[in-house]
């Protein structure tokens, strides 16, 4: 796209060196091909839909929205959603630019009237919620992901398992497409960077990701600012709730495993994004080597959180309960009491 106007700034315009390894694990077809289509709905005015997976975090979304700002300035009409409802975001991640303009599934357009679907570190449909519907229609379909395919789906798929957070994939594209790295776009990009990387420490963080890191710093990102938002506030009412969460904490000695769950009393203290740091907090336990969290799901049963220390492939057992996710951190959905689910999860880690 020769005619986007460059980058806002020569240390924000150059890429990384050396190339990332995980760039080898993209098919350079269809990297050709995901441009091409991605730039022809920006020349011809398409509509876009970019959804991110259910309970969406910093990666899913902000890779949503640096992608709706981008190709919307672009010229195509982006539509970024997210297919729950109703849709609880964390309190940091209602704040990232662009979020206004977030789609509720139910307001979207009929299948119709889709020209592009793009899916955003999900590693399933099932991950898609109510945008799966798009997928049972035809609508031409773009993935772009970094877990490894639990359920192969899309016309187009750009999937590097070896890249720590899909918004490596989403600015590559984007300097691909030759489109500007403004602030905003910069600030969803490493909003989705520090959160999958936890802050850099992760052990999928590689010199690339720190490279990435100073780029989007050199575009203006106010990284103190968005550091304390993510990582060093709560709310009184959030604290409520991770303390009954941990206060209801169990240990599987034989597999290692630190669980607890929520009930929907619990979450009448807060909203369910609150939640979202608990699996963290019990992953901290010394003698965790997995941490599990069970949260009641929108539709019913449970929305189950997967982490493990480095050991365990948590990714593994996600997948079989119908999930996803990558070795350290996955996630899925199950029915049936609190207990039997913690009971499928230590079968699965016995397995391992």
């Amino acid at each position: 796209m020769s005619e986007a106007a460059p980058t806002t700034s020569g240390a924000a315009a150059a890429a990384p060196s050396p190339t990332p390894s995980w760039q080898a694990q993209l098919d350079a077809a269809t990297l050709a091909a995901v441009v091409d289509r991605l730039a022809a709905a920006c020349r011809e005015r398409r509509t876009v839909v970019l959804a991110g997976h259910v309970s969406p975090d910093g990666d899913t979304l902000g890779s949503a929205l640096a992608l709706h700002l981008a190709l919307g300035a672009a010229g195509a009409r982006t539509l970024p959603t997210i297919g729950e409802e109703p849709l609880e975001l964390e309190p940091a991640l209602a704040l990232l630019p662009g979020v206004a303009a977030l789609v509720p599934a139910a307001d979207l357009p009929p299948a119709g009237e889709v020209d592009l679907l793009v899916a955003l570190d999900a590693a399933g449909p099932g991950r898609l919620g109510a945008v799966a519907g798009y997928l049972d229609a035809g609508v031409p379909t773009i993935v772009l992901d970094h877990h490894d395919r639990t359920v192969p789906f899309g016309e187009l798929s750009l999937v590097a398992p070896g890249a720590a957070a899909t918004v490596q994939l989403v600015a590559l594209l984007l300097d691909e497409l030759a489109l500007p790295l403004t602030r905003d776009i910069a600030t969803c990009l490493y909003v989705g960077l520090v959160t999958d990387t936890g802050r850099f420490s992760y052990e999928a963080t590689g010199p690339d990701a720190h490279l990435l890191g100073a780029r989007l710093l050199a575009a203006g990102v106010d990284h103190a600012t968005w550091t304390q938002r993510l990582f060093e506030t709560r709310r009184l009412d959030d604290l409520a709730l991770l303390a009954r969460g941990l206060g209801r904490a169990g240990f599987v000695a034989e597999v290692a495993l630190v669980h607890t769950h929520l009930s929907p009393e619990d979450l009448a203290l807060a909203d369910a994004g609150s939640a979202e740091g608990l699996i963290d907090l019990l992953r901290t336990a010394d003698v965790a080597e997995v941490a599990l969290t069970l949260r009641p799901a929108p539709e019913g049963g449970w929305r189950g959180s997967l982490r493990s220390r480095g050991r365990v492939d948590v990714g593994r057992v996600a997948a079989a309960l119908g999930g996803g996710g990558h070795r350290l951190a996955a996630g899925f959905d199950a029915a049936g009491p609190a207990a039997a689910v913690v009971e499928q999860v230590v079968a699965l880690l016995r397995e391992g």
